[in-house]
């Protein structure tokens, strides 16, 4: 197996037929593309497996041709084969995207791909599309272990690397960024693709409020696709409809990705995805990530949008690992999630356990993914101030932080109420988005988790719940834990290992089960993200809850879970 691969990669996961070689000793990538458009709407599904049946044999010839010539000329520069017909294939392996995607084109891929691997007798590779278009970034920019949001057609996520695999730190609760925007483009009757429709429109557009749900580090896009067509339809020019809507859905994504960045303490962000390739949500996420000094990067447009580039690339990096599989193993999966693939490219590669400075008793200034929050110890205080976002628009921005500083005041005097342990609120300023706590605790659950911790979280979770609400982002970056000489200090009957929920700004009334499961799905996933042991602790957290929640909230919070939200593009 060479250490310096070249690679045919195949890509058909939705209405990219695409074909790409990389050449691992020049890091090169030649990409052949022919894209489904459909006449009206979105992507039929019928439509596109007959494009790819028609378009996949071209691609894949144009990419093949590109590799024979890349040999001949590595033969004729050390004269290994002087006559002029190599006998090695051209390439070392057949990498194609298994899923997610649309079932009927990803088996056309897929048969194209064995039948080239047998054909020229070379191995198959099998790639994730979502986890190659994290890859793909990460190996353009040359970063060591990034946050990733990826922003398609049906997908939208947030990963980052843990014990082996990517984990999704958060996800779409409902469709995909791309395939959102294109049903309010269809409502509107423009043509696919409708993102740069969207962005060309925003242009000439003054921006009007719309929806803005995020739950922790999920999101949801129905809602505000509802709002922006009855908008439309109400006579709101479809030009202001576009920059509310594009300012709100890229504002919620670089909000949870800033979330991301610091409830992990990495400092690398990538961008993947076809939506990627709007102008202002990279000029989002560049902003947050100036501001919070993390360093930002999105691959080129060809490498953003469906290509099979990055399946080359990542092909390269499965295969050079002993990646491959077997022709009888390699059965397409339209709902195949980042998270199931082992990344094992990426070698014996860990992150610490402890990676944040969990001691914090010599911080004045502790900025969040927020807020800024300043520490007064001698007058054990706390004064947290929601600052404004330079990337999100004005009007949205003092909006969500005038809501939030209230919302939070009011439910962790409520939850104090009920009994689960909050900090006490000396003083609120919602005009100023500011509010003045005792201080409690010396570190984040992040950096002093245990198994009796997260079992009280889990007890406190399904209290709130009882009571009506939930907190909205009950990660373990917003639960404050005493460990040493703070325990007990603000409250001598406080246990030290007795956790404070604290920033409720993201918490509301309701009293649906599936917006509590919301809540235990949100502290799930921050467990998954964070901790480098997380199975006892989930066990705990949900132990905890079924002792003393509704049991209706754990079914939900399964179903959830199964849902395999990355359905096909």
């Amino acid at each position: 197996m060479t250490t310096s691969p070249r690679i045919l990669g195949i890509e058909g996961t939705a209405w990219a037929a695409s074909a790409a070689v990389y050449d691992s000793e020049t890091d090169s990538t030649f990409i052949e593309s022919d894209a489904y458009e459909p006449d009206s709407g979105g992507i039929h599904p019928r439509e596109a497996a007959e494009h790819m049946h028609t378009a996949i044999p071209q691609v894949v010839e144009a990419a093949l041709s590109h590799a024979r010539e890349l040999q001949a000329e590595a033969d004729e520069s050390t004269g290994d084969d002087p006559a002029g017909i190599a006998a090695d294939p051209p390439i070392d392996a057949v990498a194609f995207s298994r899923g997610p995607g649309l079932g009927p084109c990803l088996r056309i891929v897929a048969t194209a791909a064995r039948a080239l691997a047998g054909t020229l007798d070379v191995p198959l590779v099998g790639v994730n599309h979502m986890v190659a278009h994290l890859e793909i970034g990460r190996h353009t920019a040359d970063f060591e272990d990034p946050v990733c949001l990826n922003a398609s057609g049906a997908n939208a996520h947030l990963l980052a690397y843990r014990n082996g695999r990517y984990r999704v730190l958060g996800e779409t609760m409902d469709t995909g960024v791309g395939n959102a925007i294109d049903k309010f483009t269809r409502h509107v009757g423009w043509s696919h693709p409708g993102g740069p429709k969207v962005e060309a429109a925003a242009a000439d557009g003054e921006y009007v409020d719309l929806p803005y749900v995020v739950k922790g580090m999920d999101f949801s896009f129905s809602g505000i696709m509802s709002a922006a067509k009855a908008a439309v339809d109400d006579g709101t020019p479809v030009e202001d409809v576009c920059a509310g809507l594009q300012e709100t859905i890229f504002a919620m994504l670089t909000e949870v990705a800033e979330r991301a960045l610091s409830l992990t303490g990495r400092d690398e962000l990538v961008l993947g995805g076809g939506v990627g390739q709007n102008e202002r949500l990279r000029a989002m996420l560049r902003k947050m990530c100036e501001a919070r000094g993390a360093t930002f990067h999105a691959p080129e447009p060809r490498f953003l949008r469906d290509n099979a580039g990055m399946i080359a690339v990542l092909g390269a990096k499965m295969y050079a690992a002993g990646e491959t599989i077997a022709v009888e193993e390699s059965a397409v999966d339209p709902d195949f999630r980042p998270d199931q693939v082992d990344v094992v490219w990426r070698g014996n590669e860990t992150v610490e356990a402890n990676r944040f400075g969990a001691d914090e008793d010599d911080r004045t200034t502790v900025d969040g993914a927020e807020a800024v929050v300043t520490v007064d110890r001698e007058a054990d205080r706390v004064t947290k101030r929601r600052v404004p976002k330079p990337y999100r628009h004005p009007t949205l921005d003092e909006r969500l932080r005038r809501e939030r500083t209230a919302i939070e005041a009011r439910l962790t005097s409520l939850a104090r109420q009920v009994g689960v342990p909050t900090p006490v609120i000396h003083d609120v300023d919602p005009y100023e988005s500011t509010i003045t706590f005792a201080h409690v605790g010396d570190r984040d659950l992040r950096d002093a988790l245990t198994t009796e911790r997260v079992r009280a979280v889990g007890r406190s979770l399904a209290t709130i719940h009882d009571a009506g609400f939930v907190h909205g982002d009950p990660t373990v970056r917003n639960v404050r834990v005493a460990t040493g000489s703070d325990a007990g200090r603000t409250e001598p009957e406080a246990a030290a290992d007795r956790p404070y929920l604290i920033d409720f700004g993201l918490g509301y009334h309701t009293d649906h089960i599936e917006d509590y499961a919301m809540d235990l799905h949100v502290f799930d996933q921050s467990l998954v993200g964070t901790a480098p042991d997380p199975k006892p602790l989930r066990e705990a957290a949900i132990d905890a809850y079924r002792e003393v929640g509704d049991t209706r909230v754990l079914d939900r919070l399964a179903d959830v879970e199964g849902r395999g939200r990355y359905v096909g593009e």
